[in-house]
């Protein structure tokens, strides 16, 4: 542990007057969980770690083997910018491990940080840049739809713009939290809006996509509104992605970077490349875990079906942005198919597995299909060699479980648990009858 920073924690605690320190961390579906201890024992925290029951958390330890240590890292200490000042409170993320001090196999933090160590033994750092989609509504009604607060679309702004203000009071929050943010906008569909984090190590990222989701929710809540990262909250507009761009660097280089390629992408990038599209399908389900997630990627709503690249074109899976004024640093590529919904500590963990992939078996990269997929048929794409990303839940728990590559980048514990949890889930939407049934059916049959 780097005595520097814990020393900076504990005196932060101090000067700052915090009350209570909450120490997050996420269960396999990517639900943040916490607990919270006084600052009299920080110190012991930050040394032993805290004990708790894992089996209380889905996902995590069976009864027999319940315990596991939550061990703070100092690195994520941040106070929280809401609440009462005069008893702060502050949040620090935590690794789990087992009593023994070994990685807890179902922490998903600790699975990010073992497939880092793919990219690291080659000297790289893993970069990611997502666009953050979700929607502002009424405070949700049971049985009813949901209730925009707007009927703006894309870059609109008008004089009494409600969500316009939320989106600045929850950059402002994120800021004060260490998040810095590149862009924020009202998106494509009512209600719908995005704010683009700048890029950041992978881990780090990660942490920051869950403290991004509270925060949205806790500003929106605390002005009476629901913010919610739902794939596809409501029919016949776009749903929300997860739009993460992605580079490698090599100490200060941009690994994806070369000068002498007609699309600046270097064999490294393009091998990247080839590694996501040939293991698309296998990652999906982790990418996009809900059912409603695959009611966004559908054609005709922006969202990526097709399992292809193009520099220029929205319909395939990957895209590489051309960079302002060719800067070398800015070469990336763009992943398209993710939804807000995700764990992004196993989302990440798989993209980046799939990625090396490819660079360590040196696959190659089809060529750009820059044409609108959307408006081909299928023996057109099948002429081409394209496939398709996963329909539904199901397809993609079928493409995963045969999957060495999601399995190892997972681990046993966490690869079985998903699929069983999933596949519960597939079987309980598909005995659900729902109102479009009724209404299509009940009256003509």
């Amino acid at each position: 542990m780097n005595e520097q920073q814990r020393n900076y924690v504990l005196h932060t605690v101090e000067e700052r007057g915090v009350r209570l320190v909450r120490l997050w961390f996420t269960d396999v579906l990517g639900n943040l969980k916490s607990f919270a201890i006084s600052p009299a024992e920080l110190e012991n925290a930050l040394e032993d770690g805290m004990t708790f029951d894992g089996s209380s958390i889905d996902g995590f330890s069976r009864v027999q083997e319940s315990d596991v240590l939550a061990i703070p890292d100092p690195n994520t200490f941040e106070v929280l910018p809401w609440g009462d000042q005069k008893a702060a409170e502050a949040r620090v993320f935590c690794d789990i491990h087992n009593l023994d001090g070994t990685p807890f196999e179902g922490d998903p933090r600790q699975v990010l940080r073992r497939n880092l160590e793919a990219a690291r033994s080659l000297g790289l750092t893993f970069f990611v840049a997502p666009d953050m989609e979700f929607f502002y509504f009424a405070q949700p009604v049971r049985g009813h739809p949901p209730e925009p607060l707007d009927e703006a679309g894309f870059f609109d702004l008008t004089a009494s713009d409600v969500s316009g203000s939320l989106r600045k009071q929850t950059i402002r929050t994120l800021e004060a939290m260490g998040i810095p943010v590149e862009y924020s906008f009202h998106e494509d569909a009512p209600s719908q809006h995005e704010i683009d984090l700048r890029h950041n190590d992978v881990l780090s990222m990660a942490d920051s996509i869950m403290t991004f989701r509270l925060v949205v929710k806790e500003v929106a809540a605390s002005q009476g509104v629901y913010a919610s990262f739902m794939p596809k909250p409501l029919e016949g507009v776009q749903g929300s992605g997860m739009h993460c761009h992605l580079s490698l660097f090599n100490g200060e280089d941009n690994a994806f970077y070369a000068a002498d390629d007609n699309y600046n992408l270097s064999p490294m990038a393009k091998h990247f490349m080839a590694g996501l599209l040939r293991h698309a399908a296998e990652i999906t389900a982790i990418t996009n875990q809900t059912v409603n997630s695959y009611k966004r990627l559908v054609p005709g709503f922006e969202a990526p079906v097709h399992i292809s690249w193009a520099r220029n074109n929205r319909s395939g899976l990957i895209r590489v942005p051309i960079p302002k004024k060719g800067n070398p640093l800015a070469t990336r590529i763009e992943y398209r198919s993710p939804d807000p919904a995700c764990n992004p500590y196993l989302a990440f963990s798989v993209i980046l597995a799939a990625g090396m992939r490819g660079i360590r078996e040196q696959y190659d990269l089809p060529i750009e299909a820059d044409a609108n997929l959307f408006q081909m048929d299928d023996a057109q794409l099948v002429k081409l060699g394209i496939d398709q990303i996963p329909s539904s839940l199901g397809d993609a728990l079928k493409a995963m479980e045969d999957s060495t590559l999601v399995a190892e980048a997972l681990g046993e514990h966490i690869f079985e648990w998903f699929l069983r949890n999933k596949r519960n889930e597939w079987r309980a939407y598909k005995a659900h009858v729902s109102t479009f049934e009724h209404d299509r059916y009940l009256r003509s049959l």
